[in-house]
This record gives C-alpha cells, sequence and structure tokens, in this order.
C-alpha cells in the first residue's frame, strides 16, 4: 500500500508500527533499557543496555528466540567473570560474542578472558531510535556505538544499525567494527543466534547447505546424522555442538532456514560471510534447556587458545574497519517454506 493510501487508514503510523524506549522495572532486569519495536505482526526488542542485542522476536504473537532459565537480566558488573556468563546469558534472538574472545573462558598472557567475551554487556552510547517516510517505505530504525576498551590496552568500537520497514517480515543488522587503537588487536567475533519454543519444536527442521558436519567433542559425537532436526526434550541430555563448513550463494552470502511445518512459520537467516567464515550449531534438547543456536563467527569454537596455539589470532590493525550484515526474514505458509527448502536445495548442486 502507498503511503497516501494508508495514511487514509490510520490517523498515526504508530496504530501498525512504532519504536518505543522502554525500561524494564523488577528482578534481574530491573532498570534495562530497551526499545520495543513493532512492525505489523513483526515484534522485537532491542537491548539498549546489552550490545544492542535483540531480545525476544515475535510474529503474529509467536515466539521465536529463546530465553534461558535466568531470565531478562540487564547488566551486571561481574556477569563476565569466568564462567559466570551461565548465570547471565539470557539467549534472545542473539547475543554478540567477543571481541577479545569466544567460547570457553581463558587466560592469555596473565589477562583472564570470560567466557563469550565482554562485549555482550556494554551498553550503548550515542543512541538513536527513529521511525520515518523514506519514498514509499516507512523505516524504523535503531542504532548506537559500543566500546570495548582498557587503559593501556584495546580501544574497539562497534556501531551497529538494525533496520526494519513497515509491510516486511524482516530486520537487518549492520555492524561496523573499527579499532581506533596504535596497534593490531585481536578481534574474535561470534554471533549467538538463538531459536527457542514453539518455533523450535519436536520435527523443527534447520536447513543449512554445508559441505561438511563435524563434531565438536565425544558428547556430539555420533549425533551428526540429526543435527538438522530437532528431537524431543530429554531430562539431562548434555549439549550438542557441530562444526559447519557452508557453501555460501552468489553474493557471498550464507542462508540458515529454520522450519517449523505444523506452525507454518519458519525463519531464514542470511548473513555475509567474508568476515565470518566459519559456522557452529549448538543443540540443546535438554529438558528446560531446549534451543537450537546458530552461530556466524570469525574463529573456531575452541576459543582464543586454539588460536594462539595455532597462531592464527584474527587481528583487526590500526583504524581498519570490518562490516557484517545480517537479515533475518520470517517465512510464513506453505509457499515461503518450500521456496526456502529449494533455495538450500540449489545451493547444494
Amino acid at each position: 500500500m502507498d503511503r497516501q493510501s494508508l495514511l487514509k487508514k490510520v490517523g498515526s503510523v504508530q496504530q501498525l508500527a512504532y519504536v518505543r524506549p522502554i525500561t524494564y522495572q523488577e528482578g534481574r532486569s530491573s532498570g534495562l533499557k530497551a526499545f520495543d519495536v513493532k512492525n505489523g505482526a513483526l515484534q522485537y526488542q532491542v537491548l539498549a543496555d546489552k550490545c544492542l542485542d535483540v531480545g525476544q522476536l515475535s510474529y503474529k504473537g509467536v515466539n521465536f528466540s529463546f530465553l534461558s532459565k535466568p531470565g531478562l537480566q540487564g547488566r551486571g558488573h561481574y556477569d563476565t567473570h569466568g564462567e559466570e556468563a551461565l548465570r547471565s546469558i539470557m539467549g534472545g534472538l542473539f547475543f554478540t560474542a567477543g571481541l577479545e574472545n569466544i567460547c570457553a573462558p581463558c587466560t592469555v598472557n596473565g589477562k583472564e578472558l570470560p567466557m563469550h567475551g565482554r562485549i555482550r554487556t556494554t551498553p550503548a552510547e550515542h543512541l538513536s531510535a527513529d521511525a520515518f517516510w523514506e519514498g514509499e517505505r516507512y523505516v524504523l530504525r535503531t542504532s548506537g556505538e559500543m566500546r570495548e576498551a582498557e587503559l593501556f590496552g584495546e580501544n574497539l568500537i562497534l556501531r551497529r544499525s538494525i533496520e526494519t520497514r513497515l509491510g516486511e517480515k524482516s530486520l537487518t543488522v549492520t555492524d561496523e567494527f573499527e579499532n581506533q587503537g596504535f596497534r593490531p588487536e585481536p578481534l574474535l567475533l561470534l554471533y549467538h543466534i538463538n531459536i527457542g519454543y514453539p518455533l523450535l519444536d519436536e520435527g523443527t527442521e534447520i536447513l543449512l547447505p554445508t559441505r561438511s558436519v563435524t563434531p565438536r567433542d565425544e558428547a556430539s559425537r555420533g549425533q551428526e546424522a540429526r543435527w538438522n532436526v530437532m528431537d524431543a526434550p530429554k531430562d539431562n541430555e548434555p549439549e550438542y555442538v557441530f562444526i559447519h563448513e557452508p557453501v555460501t550463494d552468489k553474493n557471498g552470502n550464507v542462508i540458515v532456514c529454520v522450519l517449523n511445518e505444523r506452525l507454518k512459520l519458519g525463519l531464514r537467516l542470511s548473513y555475509t560471510a567474508a568476515n565470518l567464515p566459519r559456522f557452529m550449531e549448538w543443540k540443546s534438547t535438554a529438558s528446560g534447556d531446549y534451543v537450537v543456536g546458530l552461530e556466524p563467527s570469525n574463529s573456531s569454537v575452541y576459543g582464543r587458545l586454539y588460536h594462539e596455539r595455532e597462531g592464527s589470532v584474527h587481528h583487526l590493525a590500526p583504524f581498519a574497519k570490518e562490516t557484517n550484515v545480517l537479515t533475518f526474514t520470517v517465512l510464513d505458509g506453505t509457499a515461503e517454506l518450500q521456496a526456502a527448502r529449494e533455495e538450500i536445495a540449489r545451493l547444494l548442486k
């Protein structure tokens, strides 16, 4: 519908779409600042105090994302100490892991590096939230900047913009990383994308054009045959992690889809692979911890120490920049789910 036709039917566009600043007021989330974004049937929250990561995402009232047992919570000054991350990682549609470390906590040259790094707990500054007409399209955009820095240490900047448009079922995350220091700095990065119930359920499928599937550890070994389908919850089941070698499309993007045939809904992820050459899958069928994680990364699931031993730590040169673009698109109905299947099948030929 064009702009004038739409405005004949609504007094305020906020009847259909808005970006609203909110502050949570109870429990562990008390004081957490965020933006509530509604775009028709698509709704999500951008966590201003936690790296502008996207928390809950829903479509037509159906939840797509994962919320861990500790629940929604704000930033804690001590939640990056070692494995304390297990008490503070909420999940959400995604959280950003890095920038000095991903995966297991470790110590490098006497410096403690916490599980999945510190950037996920970093509050944004230079915040902006806007909703505006751009020609015939109504755009909803949130943006801000996060800084990971230390006296006599690193000075890394992440500028993030998240955009959606009225009438579309997608949101696009554009990240620019810059080293504003005067020495090369390690830049380890992983986007921890978390799919939860009810989109994730017994029989939900994961579609990925992968050349190979490698288990991370002994617990995962023997589970490779079912990497692409979700099982029913099992009490006290260990987590499985699989390392994939994805095929890119002609534009250099990796496409991953999560499909629920019973609900006739799905989620399609497309991301630029140039700076994210690795992809891991985290699958947990444990009762109460029921989740699949899709994990584009520039580093190994084995973390910083693995790269230190191999001499392969990725560095960002002084004042150099890297940009990543990730687009999440809701799939609605049999035709769109089938189109996703065909797209992945073409990439595997």
